[in-house]
């Protein structure tokens, strides 16, 4: 339950749907196995899996989600080796050597033939709209599997308008400044990881783990003219995280302190309650925390949101 990523995207409109509609609009994609000629297919799954049938979860003014997508696992290997042994045998029964759209028609087949008979596996995508503050937090540490969620969401809505949330300082300079002697901003203490790039696209790449970021070695690389791109953080002593120049949170971890917090006076036979109890408070602190966030990089730069030509 608890996210492991965060990838932030701003709400450029009111979200008007309540739970209850937005369950309704989810309904037409529903997940539903692959089918025997499908390499993939994803759809909408309970939240709280087979603790309930609704496909939104609603607590503390944010609402939960649940992608899962199901892929056909056919090794590219494994269909090169029937491609070349069908090909092979062709051109010794026939004498001719095999052109290359015969050979494609031949990987068809191959696929045809192959793909029903493939084992499957599932991948889950969590998200969740947090209607107060108005923006999506997709459990995802990567841009293209974020996509993938906002894209099925897109496709059961008709639109989403939504954008990467936006700042108004360069978070690669200031959380270099933060590593060689600037203040970090109330409740944030430095973590021992980081990640150094040179600007430009052959720039070289430093990478620091279980480190101690405040030592002249460290900083030398800043001096060097290399920027910090990602940088571990501890926040509040509730949450440490990876900070990613794109404002991404990557391997957030929640202390066992907090976790505790959730589960306190619950009865343990109770899994609804516990994940209800896990998600509102997940909720609260990563809404605390993004807040702390956006204002340690200047605030959030509404201006950014504007369609070009419009003022904000």
């Amino acid at each position: 339950m608890w996210f492991k990523n965060v990838r932030l995207y701003r709400l450029i409109s009111p979200f008007s749907l309540s739970p209850e509609e937005l369950h309704e609009r989810l309904l037409a994609l529903a997940f539903q196995p692959c089918g025997p000629l499908e390499p993939a297919r994803a759809g909408w799954v309970p939240p709280l899996g087979r603790h309930g049938s609704l496909l939104t979860h609603a607590a503390s003014g944010c609402v939960l989600l649940c992608a899962r997508k199901e892929q056909r696992v056919l090794p590219a290997a494994v269909v090169r080796e029937a491609v070349d042994a069908r090909v092979q045998a062709i051109e010794e029964a026939q004498g001719h050597t095999v052109r290359r759209k015969e050979r494609l028609e031949i990987r068809d087949e191959v696929l045809y033939e192959l793909l029903p008979k493939a084992f499957t596996r599932s991948s889950l995508i969590r998200g969740y709209l947090s209607l107060q503050d108005g923006y999506l937090a997709v459990d995802a540490a990567g841009a293209p599997k974020a996509e993938e969620f906002m894209s099925l969401l897109r496709d059961a809505l008709g639109s989403l308008p939504v954008v990467p949330v936006a700042v108004r300082q360069p978070v690669a300079v200031v959380m270099s400044r933060w590593l060689t002697g600037a203040a970090t901003p109330r409740d944030f203490l430095l973590g021992d990881e980081c990640e150094f790039r040179e600007p430009g696209d052959q720039g070289g790449v430093v990478r620091c783990r279980r480190e101690d970021l405040a030592t002249d070695e460290i900083r030398a690389h800043v001096g060097a003219g290399k920027l910090v791109v990602r940088l571990g953080l501890s926040w509040a002593d509730r949450l440490s995280f990876v900070l990613g120049e794109d404002l991404t949170l990557h391997r957030l971890r929640f202390s066992d302190v907090l976790q505790e917090e959730a589960r306190r006076d619950l009865e343990a036979e109770d899994p609804i309650a516990r994940i209800d109890a896990d998600f509102s408070l997940m909720t609260l602190e990563l809404s605390r925390l993004i807040a702390a966030l956006l204002e340690a990089f200047g605030g959030e730069d509404r201006a950014a949101y504007a369609p070009a030509g419009q003022a904000a």
